[in-house]
């Protein structure tokens, strides 16, 4: 899943949800896997702070963040500005397609609908 920055409101949400329910993913087949641009210290900072039992990968020059087509315009208080759009993705693991995806989602209890989305699939 990508998010915009380590340590803020929404994202700290989004983190401990995801980590909280990691077990349940694991017993899918599904590894969790955190992406923003922030620096691997703060990573480890914003893991060690909220015990998150998931990786997060830092994606500083948004490349893979473009490459996922979530690095966009955003508008906040009237200004227009670059930055990630809070968005979800399930890959293959053998393919690395992409088999769900959830765009533009709102933090609090993402990470729980993502996982009902995904009880009856066969993964």
């Amino acid at each position: 899943y990508f998010y915009p920055k380590d340590n803020t409101p929404g994202c700290t949400v989004e983190a401990n949800d995801f980590s909280n329910l990691q077990e349940q993913f694991s017993k899918k087949g599904i590894a969790i896997i955190g992406v923003s641009p922030d620096s691997l210290s703060s990573h480890e900072k914003f893991i060690a702070q909220q015990n998150l039992k998931i990786k997060l990968i830092s994606d500083t020059d948004y490349a893979l963040a473009k490459s996922f087509n979530v690095y966009s315009e955003k508008k906040n208080y009237g200004k227009t500005y670059m930055g990630i759009i809070r968005s979800t993705f399930l890959l293959e693991t053998s393919t690395g397609k992409i088999r769900k995806e959830w765009r533009n989602v709102k933090a609090s209890g993402h990470a729980q609908k993502v996982l009902e989305e995904l009880q009856g699939d066969d993964l």
